[in-house]
Order: structure tokens, then sequence, then C-alpha cells
């Protein structure tokens, strides 16, 4: 596959994403866009505004400032940069947040679809915070961000659905994608041991730990692995996703069940700039 049309394929995922996040959004009624959501410090209206924010200035209308003061909920510099939308959309009317989000990514769809990036590994002209994210990087990310920010609204309102959408295939696979990392740097099991997730829906990874404590990817699952982790999709979106403890109920163990439990805990790896995100990766 070339870079423009993976890239393509991004854009697409992330498009589909905000259309659903606007539907959803637009369904709400007073009341549900003040209850909490799973990340720490933001309800509904606050997930709702750190979109906006985002997809305002990668839209080109400029970066925002705001006073932030220091909220308990918020750890690092990318915790106070995403801050920035909320505290400025505290009184904004959510039709108008609504109407920022829809806005702005339509300017922006519409300049990505005018004029495609065909290098992911290019630097954009116009990027959030300074990060230094190449093409690449960006449009993988949007979809993921726009998505899971979708599913902590459900969560909060009692509304599950979304899992099957292409923003919901993308950021599944994408966040297996640091099962490896999961097992050999954070677990770090002796050498030789065998690990596989299996998320309904996604493609299974298998890893070995190599003798330099690395979990390389295995071209086929192993007959017989040291454990196998077996979750659907909604439990490895919140575990993964640095969100709430998947339900016990909801993940089987075959071989080693400790080992298991230990990567189960680990996995809050969200390649995303959030309040909640684990282990970001630029």
């Amino acid at each position: 596959m070339s870079d423009r049309e993976q890239l393509v394929g991004y854009i697409d995922a992330w498009a589909s994403s905000v259309d659903d996040f606007v539907a959803l959004l637009e369904s709400l009624s007073p009341e549900e866009w003040a209850l909490p959501t799973d990340l720490p410090g933001w309800d509904v209206r606050a997930v709702a505004a750190h979109t906006a924010h985002l997809e305002c200035v990668l839209a080109g209308r400029g970066e925002e400032a705001a006073e932030i003061g220091e909220p308990e909920h918020v750890t690092g510099m990318m915790g106070l940069y995403t801050e920035i939308g909320v505290v400025n959309r505290r009184e904004v009317p959510t039709a108008t947040i609504i109407e920022e989000i829809r806005s702005a990514t339509a300017e922006r769809l519409r300049s990505l679809r005018a004029e495609p990036p065909t290098d992911a590994a290019a630097t954009p002209a116009t990027i959030f915070a300074g990060v230094p994210w190449n093409w690449g990087t960006l449009l993988r990310n949007r979809p993921l961000d726009v998505w899971m920010h979708e599913q902590d609204v459900r969560r909060a309102v009692g509304r599950p659905g979304g899992m099957d959408t292409p923003g919901a295939q993308h950021t599944a696979d994408y966040l297996a994608e640091s099962f490896g990392y999961v097992v050999g740097k954070r677990v770090a099991p002796p050498a030789g041991t065998t690990a596989v997730l299996a998320v309904e829906g996604s493609p299974e990874i298998a890893v070995r730990v190599d003798e330099n404590g690395r979990a390389q990817r295995l071209a086929e699952t192993p007959e017989a692995p040291t454990v196998r982790v077996e979750i659907d999709r909604p439990n490895f979106i919140v575990a993964a996703g640095g969100r709430r403890a998947a339900e016990p109920d909801a993940v089987r163990y075959v071989g080693d069940a400790d080992l298991g439990a230990r990567i189960l805990a680990a996995l809050a790896t969200t390649p995303e700039p959030s309040p909640t995100s684990a282990a970001g990766r630029p």
C-alpha cells in the first residue's frame, strides 16, 4: 500500500468517526452534557470541548490560550494543553461546540480531499501544541482520538454502540500493536515466553520474548503459547485506552493465567495526547 492510500484510509476513518461523534452529541439532553466520564476531571462537555479545540487548531484557526491554574486531574505539559479547550468553552452553548466540531472538520476534510498528503514522513504545515508528528502519525491518531472520545461519552450516558465502525476497527487494531511493548517492556517475563492477544474482531498478535528481553512479533500463532489472552472489543478498548479495568468475565486466559492478568493490567498505552494517556507515542 502506498503512503497516499494509507493516509487516505486514515482520513476516511477520521471523517466517519467525526460524523458519528457529532450525531451522538446532537442527541444528548442538557443533563447528559454534565455527566462525568472515565477521564479524570472531565464531563461530557469537557470531552466535546477538547475535541472542538484540537479540530479548530488543525483547521488553521490558530492556537488558543487560557488560564488553566493547577487542576488536580492534570499531569504534564500535554495535559495542561488539552485543558485549554475545556476552560475556554465552559460557558459556551453546547450547540456552538457541536457546530465548531462540524465546521472545523468540514474545512479540514475539504482541504485534505483537495490535496491529500502523499508522504507519511513529511511534516504537516499545521499541528497542535507543536508536537513533532509527521503526516502518518497525525492522521493515524485523529480517528483514534475522536472515536475514543465518542466511546467516553457513550459510557457516560449509558448508550453503548459504535463498536463496528471504521473508527472502532482502526482504534482496536492500532492499540493492539502495543502488545509487544506491553509484554516485553512492562511485564518483562523470561526469555522464551510466548504470548498471544486475541481481541474480538481484530487480527491476533503473537510475540516471543528474546534473550534481550524484547517481545518479537511472530508470523504465526504458536499452538501452545505460554499465555493466550482473549478479550472482547469493548473491554479491550477501556483497558488499552487507560479508561478503566476490563470486566473480569470478559477476559479469558489460556495457559499462564497469572501472566495473562499481569499483561492485562499493563495494557494502557493510548497513543494520543490526552489527560489519561499512559504512554503517548509520538
